[in-house]
């Protein structure tokens, strides 16, 4: 089954130096991301299904397909734990 993520609506995104800062306005919380987590947040506007955002690794890094999978799924499953991301029918 294909999974499918859009960023949280209260989710800001500032691109710094190759990194992120990721600040969430309903819990006033801030993160920070490196460049493949920033990329990968920014493929969520307005949503993308994982074979999407990791499409979008291969051809930004040089990455397999797996490892650009396993990162993604890794990053996205932190980010519906805090509330980040939101994961929603395809």
């Amino acid at each position: 089954m294909t999974r499918c993520f859009r960023a949280h609506p209260d989710l800001r995104l500032t691109a710094l130096e190759g990194e992120g800062v990721v600040l969430h306005l309903g819990s006033r919380r801030y993160f920070s991301v490196n460049e493949t987590g920033l990329a990968i947040l920014e493929q969520l506007k307005p949503r993308a299904s994982l074979p999407d955002v990791v499409a979008a690794l291969t051809s930004k890094f040089e990455v397999s397909e797996a490892q650009a999978e396993r990162s993604a799924t890794a990053f996205l499953d932190r980010c519906l734990a805090s509330h980040l991301v939101e994961e929603e029918p395809c």
